[in-house]
């Protein structure tokens, strides 16, 4: 017989999700420095995308995987946090080699070990991703299910602006040069990355020390579950693999209308965080596409001072844009739960990912290379009027990405079968993933081929794919109250 789960005090939900802004923290160091600090390892625009396809990859390969083992782990630890705690100490081991990729020029080419590094960190992340995404699901009622994952999009994007503003501060705070010739990376971005790996290191140790998840008999009760449905049994590979593939077959029709949604809100997203700072660069900056090629960098005998300068300033900007979206995407966060019980998660996922849309369209009607001394409270910058209106539609961009982070996971977690939920939740990580390919697949090739290297029209790009997934969100079907009791 299934016996009422507990209802959880805030804070108790708070600790549930609390690693999680450190994860974001370094996934934010790399979402705004890796594609320049592989610029200045020596990528190209074409190829930049080709490179960020490790982390979607990993996440195809890795979050299935983990989530299918977390279903079938009960130890002293508990049941995904030993998974979460092993994903973060391999993330700061990429995350303290990655900004260091030079010093083993004398193994591998620097751009090689920094995507191996990259692809450490991805895997690491990913391993820390879905048994978060599975222990709101294990610890929250259902009755705070859209709270439980609410809190969790504030602290990854509390954990967001944190991370993307960093270097900016190292910089214009501390006074670290945010300057790098080609083949090196910049003293501001390697200690940024040092400080986020402790930071890491620390929030999740705090969830990890601070959640006591349900023992196996407690969570059955509450599940619903008979103890021998959670039990582990003893198949072979492919017996497992029959059953995986099973499993994506007879995945709930919902998940299946969310994929659709998700297809083309991560197709965009992975273009913002490629080709945000070339599109910049280029378009608010004046900087050149050619100062983006790598041959043409080779053919001259230095790169003048004034481009090396316009690029580092460009790069941290975008550290402040990033962190822009993710303090808008924090503030939504607090009122996503209520306007998803009162108007509907339907409707609010669908406007907030509308209004991203059109905010990624909006790119064009900034530009303004006027210089203007801007007061951020904690320092002062001279930079383009059309950077400082840039986050102008960070704000749309911020509430698609709260509602991205939240929603889906909220209308899928009522649909899964309590034994499967994380297997399932790493299926479905298969809608993150598969649109980051195939738009790092060919993102690089429509910019390179159809807007010829100008990267803010790649951006446009992106938010077409955004309106799509909006108008794709009529067409998932929530099932009723009783269906999911069933």
């Amino acid at each position: 017989m299934q016996v009422s789960q507990p209802r959880l005090s805030f804070w108790q939900i708070w600790n549930v999700s609390f690693g999680f802004l450190g994860v974001q923290f370094g996934f934010a160091l790399q979402n705004a420095n890796v594609s320049r600090i592989l610029s200045d390892l020596g990528a190209d625009l074409h190829s930049l995308s080709l490179f960020w396809l490790v982390a979607p990859i990993m996440g195809l390969i890795v979050q299935p995987i983990v989530g299918s083992a977390s279903d079938r782990t009960w130890n002293r630890l508990g049941r995904r946090r030993p998974f979460i705690l092993a994903g973060a100490i391999a993330a700061v081991v990429g995350m303290i080699l990655l900004p260091n990729a030079p010093i083993f020029v004398a193994f591998l080419a620097p751009m090689l070990m920094g995507a191996l590094m990259v692809a450490l960190m991805d895997a690491s992340f990913n391993v820390c991703f879905q048994p978060f995404r599975s222990l709101v699901s294990d610890m929250v009622p259902a009755s705070q299910r859209n709270i439980g994952y609410s809190v969790q999009s504030l602290l990854i994007n509390i954990g967001a602006v944190i991370g993307s503003i960093l270097p900016f501060v190292l910089t214009n705070v501390i006074g670290l040069e945010n300057t790098a010739q080609m083949g090196e990376v910049a003293p501001s971005v390697m200690w940024a990355f040092y400080i986020g790996a402790t930071v890491l290191l620390g929030t999740v140790l705090w969830t990890v020390f601070r959640t006591k998840e349900y023992a196996p008999e407690d969570y059955n009760k509450y599940k619903g579950l008979d103890a021998v449905s959670t039990t582990e049994e003893k198949l072979s590979t492919g017996e497992r693999l029959k059953g995986f593939f099973t499993l994506v077959g007879e995945m709930p029709p919902m998940m299946r209308q969310l994929a659709v949604v998700q297809f083309f809100s991560w197709f965009a997203l992975f273009i913002m965080w490629v080709y945000t700072t070339p599109a910049i660069t280029q378009h608010i900056w004046g900087v050149d596409k050619q100062w983006f090629d790598p041959d043409y960098i080779a053919s001259v005998a230095v790169v003048p001072e004034a481009i090396s300068a316009a690029k580092g300033a460009a790069g941290d900007w975008v550290g402040i844009l990033f962190a822009a979206y993710s303090v808008f995407a924090a503030l939504f966060s607090i009122v996503l739960a209520k306007l998803a019980d009162t108007l509907g998660r339907k409707l609010v996922y669908g406007g907030a990912l509308a209004l991203g849309g059109i905010s990624y369209v909006s790119f064009l009607l900034f530009q303004d290379l006027n210089a203007v001394n801007v007061n951020l409270l904690i320092t002062e910058v001279t930079v383009p009027q059309g950077a400082v209106n840039l986050l102008i539609p960070m704000i749309g961009i911020g509430i698609a990405w709260a509602a991205i982070l939240a929603m889906p996971y909220a209308m899928l977690a009522g649909a899964l079968p309590a034994n499967k939920t994380g297997v399932y939740m790493g299926i479905f990580n298969f809608t993150v993933a598969a649109p980051q390919i195939v738009s790092g697949l060919t993102a690089g090739w429509i910019l390179s081929s159809v807007f010829d290297n100008d990267a803010k029209y790649i951006i446009v790009v992106a938010g077409i794919s955004m309106l799509l997934g909006a108008i794709s969100v009529y067409f998932v079907k929530e099932p009723k109250s009783a269906e999911v009791s069933a």
